[in-house]
């Protein structure tokens, strides 16, 4: 994370961002930085992501403004996406997802098959011989740590809106190209992010300049939203005199 000099007052603060409440009454950005989400049509198959960005950012993004894309409207985008029914889950992915979290993408066979395809059943046996081991000495998350890129790429059906309620949406494939191609679209930076209500948020790709870390702190309130709020755009919007904090410094 760069740093900043003490006259930049918009590092006094973390900086703390939320949704755009259209009814209260608005206030000068000042030194401030607004999420604002963005509601879009459904994003599609095949879809032209930039294009479909930039008519939504037309009239809010500025060239100083981060505009964060969620991952699953990307992947959407491209194809990366899997009817549940196609998918034939083993007795491993039955017994396994059995045991998971309520949360866990991983509750669903489909997509813990899904996972067990791409890593191994070896591998899917040792990581939750390392959850359970983890459990009884009070660590949480192992399973998650030992498969890694195997199971966070995969985003279950639940919560997903129609017609994409039985769809398995797979991660997004060069991520920083297409945060690149989005930026060149939209003439401001851009980022592809993971993102929940848990307050984990990942940078999966971004355009040139981007500060990812102060982008994944200012999108930790998650305001695009894990329901049906249908705004897979968040503009990052700043106002201050200065350069955005969420814009690395030039070097």
């Amino acid at each position: 994370m760069p740093e900043h000099g003490a006259g930049d007052r918009s590092c006094v603060e973390p900086l703390v961002v939320g949704r755009s409440e259209p009814h209260r009454k608005r206030t000068p950005f000042g030194y401030t930085c607004a999420a604002i989400a963005v509601r879009t049509r459904l994003v599609c198959a095949h879809d032209d992501l930039p294009a479909l960005v930039a008519q939504a950012v037309s009239r809010i993004a500025h060239p100083d403004d981060v505009i964060a894309v969620s991952e699953t409207a990307l992947a959407i985008a491209q194809n990366r996406i899997i009817a549940a029914e196609t998918i034939r889950p083993s007795r491993l992915a039955y017994a396994l997802s059995r045991r998971a979290g309520a949360l866990a993408t991983v509750n669903q066979p489909e997509s813990l098959q899904l996972v067990i395809d791409d890593a191994g059943p070896l591998r899917v046996i040792v990581a939750a011989a390392a959850q359970l081991l983890g459990r009884l000495m009070g660590v949480r998350g192992l399973f998650y740590r030992v498969l890694g890129p195997a199971i966070a790429a995969i985003d279950g059906y639940t919560g997903t809106l129609p017609p994409f309620e039985r769809t398995i949406v797979l991660g997004p494939v060069e991520p920083d190209v297409a945060a690149a191609a989005i930026a060149a679209r939209c003439g401001a930076a851009a980022v592809v992010v993971d993102a929940n209500d848990l307050g984990v948020v990942t940078v999966l790709g971004a355009s040139a300049g981007v500060d990812c870390a102060r982008v994944a702190a200012a999108l930790r309130s998650n305001p695009h939203g894990n329901g049906d709020e249908q705004t897979p755009i968040v503009v990052l919007a700043w106002r201050g005199p200065q350069r955005s904090p969420l814009l690395a410094r030039a070097a």
